[in-house]
């Protein structure tokens, strides 16, 4: 009676997130937990059958996705804990048909991502790897042909390397492979924005407003000027001033600082050139 029930809540969590209401989602949601407590299911166990397993999985993946289209970070991260311990069943006991696992898990490397946590990044993506391959093999296909995966590992790379318009036209050109991906490219581009902005601090002492319009990724001169108040720039005359910094003279670190920060700007304006030709 109560997986019957649990699989019709189910059914109703799906229509009601593809008409993006989460206010009905979330009520859903929570009597579809009540049914798992019901069922004993809310952590799996060697005697819960195979197809209240299932709807286990599935009930805690929706709880992740209402929970990112909601922008709840700490309630996805609570619900991917959650899923662990399904995720790491064999496919014996518990198939991977149907599953959101791949979503889920890029998903929260994007979130990892978004919070500067490159440490955990790369800490869950490692487990991924291992996961993935072989016992006793090098073979990391499944994880490189995984376009769920894929998409935060090439924004990472993309990041590491100074490559900023890469990762805009990827958060723009609607290269996400799915809907929830996008709830993170604002987060991603506010990060760009100030490493840039910080790079730009460091490598020149001014830049005309125009340039600086394209190469932060705003939409308007009018925002580069709040941009530029809200970290203390000068602006006169149609161009931004940053503040006077003062390196030491003899150090290396710094020279090659400026050095890779101007390589990293340059990088981006010509980028911004491009776009301006195109248009």
């Amino acid at each position: 009676m109560a997986e019957n029930e649990l699989s019709s809540l189910l059914k109703q969590i799906h229509q009601t997130l593809s008409k993006h209401d989460y206010q009905s989602s979330l009520s859903l949601l929570t009597r579809a937990k009540l049914s798992l407590l019901s069922l004993k299911a809310l952590v799996p166990s060697p005697s819960t059958p195979r197809p209240v397993l299932a709807l286990a999985r599935e009930t805690l993946e929706l709880g992740a996705l209402i929970s990112i289209r909601r922008q709840d970070s700490e309630g996805f991260t609570r619900y991917f804990q959650q899923l662990q311990p399904f995720y790491d069943l064999p496919e014996s006991q518990l198939p991977q048909d149907n599953s959101n696992q791949s979503k889920i898990t890029g998903l929260y490397l994007l979130l990892l991502l978004n919070q500067g946590d490159y440490a955990g990044f790369h800490t869950v993506l490692e487990s991924l790897e291992l996961a993935t391959a072989p016992s006793g093999s090098s073979n990391r296909k499944g994880v490189e042909e995984d376009v769920f995966i894929q998409y935060p590992v090439k924004l990472e790379r993309w990041l590491m390397e100074g490559s900023y318009d890469k990762v805009w036209a990827a958060t723009k050109n609607e290269q996400a492979p799915s809907e929830e991906y996008n709830v993170f490219s604002d987060g991603l581009i506010n990060t760009i924005r100030a490493e840039i902005a910080s790079c730009s601090e460091r490598a020149y002492p001014s830049l005309p407003i125009s340039n600086a319009k394209n190469l932060l990724f705003l939409d308007s001169e009018g925002s580069v000027v709040e941009f530029a108040q809200s970290r203390g720039w000068l602006i006169q005359d149609g161009r931004i001033y940053f503040p006077l910094q003062q390196p030491d003279q003899g150090s290396r670190a710094e020279k090659e600082i400026l050095l890779t920060s101007g390589q990293v700007i340059e990088n981006t304006i010509g980028y911004a050139r491009e776009l301006e030709t195109i248009v």
